[in-house]
C-alpha cells in the first residue's frame, strides 16, 4: 500500500466506516469492531497497511490522552477524595499483588529479577481505553461494579509515575536513563513536571479561558483547548511521564471549572476518532507470524496472565464487600493487559531492562489479551450475568413481621420513594418491598424499614399484610417483573386497589390487559406541565393553556384506553391507525377550540365555563 497521507487516511476511515457498524450489529461492540477492522486491513489479511503502523500508533496514542482528559473532567476533587478507599485500597492492592503473582512467575519460567519485575508491573496495568469505553457503552459504568473497575485503572494511571521511575534502574545503566540523568534527578523532574501541570492549570489556563469567552469566537476556543491537551501531554513526555497521566490531572483541576462543558464538546470529537484509530492500529499490529511460530507458548502465555489477573481481581473483590455481579463485571472486566503496556515495554527496552525476545512475546500477549476483552465482555453481559444476578439468586427473601400497613409499595427506586416520602409525610407508613439490596441499605440509613424480596412471589405479599391491606402501589421498574407482580396481586388478592407505573404506552396496554385500571404512565405529568408552561410562553394566557391542556388530555386518555382496549387482539397495524386516527382528532379538537389571547373574551377566563369544565358545582347565588 502507498505511504500517502490520503491514503492511508482512506483506509483506517473506511475500515472504522464498515467493520463498527457490523461488529454492533452482530452484538460485538464497537471496540471488538474496530479491532477486528485493524487486523482486516493490517499485514497479515489484506496488507493494506503494514509497516508505518508504528507511526500511526504513536499518532493513535493521542486517542487515549484525550479520553484520559476528559476522564479528569468528570473528576472533582470533592469526588475523588470520596472514592480515595477504593482507589487506594483496592486499586493499591490490585497493583501490587498482581504484580507480585506476574513476577513470581516470570522468575518460575527462567527470567532475571530485574526484567521480571518489570514484566509483572507491566502485566499490572488493565486497558482503560477498552474497559472504561466498554462500561460507557454498555451503561455499566455507574453499576457498583463500574464504580471499582474506574477506580483501580484510575490508580494504574497513577501508579504510571512510580513505575518510569523505577524502570530506569532496573536497566543495566541503572543509575542513569537514557539522557545519561542519575535516576534521582529523573524522580525530581518527575515531579516537578506534575507539579507544573497543577500550577498552571489553577492560575493560567482559566484566565486564558475567560478571555476566550469574553472574544466569542468558537474556534480559537477550540484550539486553545486542542493546545491544553497537546501542551500537557509534550511536557509529560519531555518529563519522561506518561502523557495520558498529564492530561489526566489536568482534566481533574479544570473540573470545577465554568468552561468544563465547552472543554467537553469541543475535545469529544477528537476523541472518539483517534481513539477509534488507536484500535484499529492495534489489531493491525499484531504479529500473527510470531503466533503462527509458538502458538502454544502465545496462547498459553495470553490464558495464564488473563487467568493470574481474574483470580487477583475476583479475591479483591470478595474482600472489598463487591457483591457477585460485581465481582464477575470488576474480575472479568479487567483482566487484559492495557494500552499503557506498549509504552512501558518501549521504555524497558530503552532502558535495556530486557531484549527484544521478551518484549516480542509480550506485544503479542497484550495485543490478544486486548482483543479477547471485547468477546469477554459479551460473554460476561450473555451469559455470566444472567447467571450471577446480584445476589439475589442465592439470598433469601427478609422475613417481614407486624405488617400492617395499609400501603404495600413494590419497588423503591426513583418513582417508588415519592409515593412513599408523601405518604409518610401524611403519617401512613407503607410496606415497602425491593429486590436492589444497595437500595434496601440505603432505604435503612434514613430511618425507614424496607424488605428485600420478589414481589411476584405469593408467600412474600402474603408476609407483606396484602390480605389486609387496602392499597398496592406497583412502582417497579422493570416491566416484565411488574407484569408478573400485576397478575399475582390481581389473581390472589383481588380487594386491593393497584396504582400501577407504566413505563410506556405498550406497558400501559399490557398492564390494561390484565384489568388495571389506574396506571399512571411515569413521566406524563413532569411533560404535561412542561407542556402547559410552552403553551404560555408562546402567549397563550394562564388559563387558556390550562384549559386546553386539560381537554388535550381527557382525550388523550380517552384515546389511550380505547387503544388498550384493542390492544391484546389486534394486529400492529390496526393499533397504528387507531393512534393516527387518535391524533388527528386532537389536532381537530384544539383548532376547534380557537383560543384568543383577548381576557374578555377567552371563555377560560369566565368562572361559568371554567366550573361546567371542571365539573364544580355553581355557587349558591350563581342563579341570582
Amino acid at each position: 500500500m502507498t505511504d500517502s497521507v490520503l491514503s492511508q487516511a482512506f483506509v483506517y476511515l473506511a475500515a472504522a466506516v464498515i467493520g463498527v457498524p457490523i461488529a454492533r450489529k452482530l452484538g460485538l461492540g464497537s471496540v471488538l469492531g474496530y479491532l477486528l477492522a485493524g487486523v482486516v486491513i493490517g499485514p497479515w489479511v489484506l496488507g493494506l497497511v503494514g509497516h508505518e503502523g508504528h507511526h500511526v500508533m504513536h499518532f493513535a496514542e493521542f486517542g487515549v490522552v484525550m479520553m484520559l482528559f476528559l476522564v479528569g473532567l468528570e473528576l472533582r476533587p470533592s469526588l475523588l477524595w470520596e472514592l480515595r478507599r477504593p482507589i487506594l485500597g483496592l486499586g493499591g492492592l490490585q497493583v501490587v499483588v498482581t504484580t507480585a503473582a506476574a513476577t513470581a512467575g516470570a522468575i518460575a519460567l527462567g527470567v532475571a529479577w530485574q526484567p521480571a519485575l518489570a514484566v509483572g508491573m507491566i502485566l499490572a496495568m488493565s486497558s482503560t481505553a477498552i474497559v472504561l469505553a466498554t462500561l460507557s457503552e454498555k451503561g455499566l459504568l455507574q453499576s457498583r461494579g463500574g464504580q471499582a473497575s474506574f477506580s483501580v485503572l484510575l490508580f494504574q494511571d497513577i501508579a504510571v509515575i512510580p513505575i518510569l521511575a523505577v524502570f530506569p534502574l532496573l536497566g543495566t545503566a541503572a543509575a542513569t536513563d537514557g539522557d545519561g540523568r542519575p535516576g534521582w534527578l529523573q524522580a525530581l523532574i518527575l515531579l516537578g513536571a506534575v507539579g507544573g501541570v497543577v500550577l498552571v492549570g489553577t492560575f493560567l489556563v482559566r484566565p486564558m479561558f475567560r478571555i476566550l469567552a469574553e472574544i466569542k469566537v468558537r474556534e480559537s476556543f477550540t484550539a486553545a483547548a486542542l493546545l491544553l491537551v497537546i501542551g500537557i501531554a509534550l511536557l509529560m513526555q519531555a518529563a519522561g511521564l506518561s502523557p495520558a497521566l498529564g492530561t489526566f490531572l489536568a482534566g481533574v483541576i479544570l473540573a470545577e471549572s465554568e468552561y468544563r462543558h465547552e472543554l467537553e464538546g469541543d475535545i469529544e470529537p477528537f476523541k472518539g476518532l483517534l481513539l477509534g484509530l488507536f484500535f484499529i492500529s492495534v489489531g493491525a499490529q499484531i504479529d500473527f507470524g510470531l503466533m503462527a511460530d509458538a502458538p502454544a507458548t502465545i496462547a498459553g502465555l495470553v490464558v495464564g496472565v488473563m487467568a493470574v489477573k481474574f483470580a487477583v481481581l475476583y479475591g479483591l473483590a470478595r474482600l472489598f464487600g463487591l457483591d457477585r455481579t460485581s465481582r464477575w463485571l470488576f474480575a472479568l472486566g479487567l483482566c487484559q493487559v492495557g494500552e499503557f503496556a506498549f509504552v512501558l515495554l518501549s521504555f524497558g527496552l530503552q532502558s535495556q531492562i530486557y531484549g527484544q525476545e521478551i518484549a516480542g512475546p509480550l506485544v503479542a500477549v497484550v495485543a490478544m489479551s486486548m482483543v479477547l476483552t471485547p468477546m469477554v465482555f459479551v460473554l460476561l453481559e450473555k451469559v455470566v450475568l444472567p447467571w450471577a444476578t446480584d445476589d439475589a439468586a442465592d439470598r433469601p427473601a427478609d422475613e417481614i413481621h407486624d405488617a400492617h400497613s395499609p400501603v404495600v409499595i413494590a419497588g423503591y427506586g426513583r418513582f417508588g420513594q415519592i409515593v412513599g416520602r408523601l405518604l409518610i409525610a401524611n403519617g401512613i407508613r407503607p410496606t415497602v418491598l425491593d429486590l436492589d439490596p444497595a437500595m434496601i441499605e440505603v432505604v435503612g440509613k434514613l430511618g425507614m424499614k424496607a424488605y428485600y424480596g420478589d414481589a411476584s412471589r405469593l408467600d412474600l405479599l402474603h408476609s407483606a399484610g396484602c390480605a389486609h391491606a387496602k392499597l398496592f402501589v406497583l412502582a417497579v421498574d422493570e416491566p416484565e417483573l411488574s407484569l408478573r407482580i400485576a397478575e399475582t396481586v390481581r389473581k390472589h388478592f383481588p380487594h386491593l386497589v393497584i396504582l400501577a407505573r407504566a413505563r410506556d404506552r405498550v406497558h400501559y396496554y399490557k398492564l390494561y390487559a390484565l384489568g388495571l385500571r389506574r396506571i399512571v404512565r411515569e413521566t406524563f405529568a413532569s411533560s404535561y406541565e412542561i407542556g402547559i408552561e410552552a403553551l404560555r410562553e408562546l402567549g397563550y394566557r394562564a388559563h387558556t393553556a390550562h384549559r386546553l391542556a386539560r381537554r388535550w388530555r381527557a382525550h388523550d386518555e380517552r384515546s389511550l384506553d380505547e387503544v388498550a382496549a384493542m390492544w391484546p387482539g389486534s394486529d400492529r397495524e390496526v393499533i397504528f391507525a387507531a393512534a393516527r386516527q387518535s391524533l388527528a382528532e386532537a389536532s381537530r379538537l384544539m383548532r376547534a377550540e380557537a383560543p384568543t389571547l383577548d381576557e374578555t373574551t377567552d371563555p377560560g377566563w369566565n368562572n361559568e365555563s371554567r366550573r361546567a369544565e371542571e365539573g364544580e358545582p355553581a355557587p349558591p347565588d350563581a342563579a341570582t
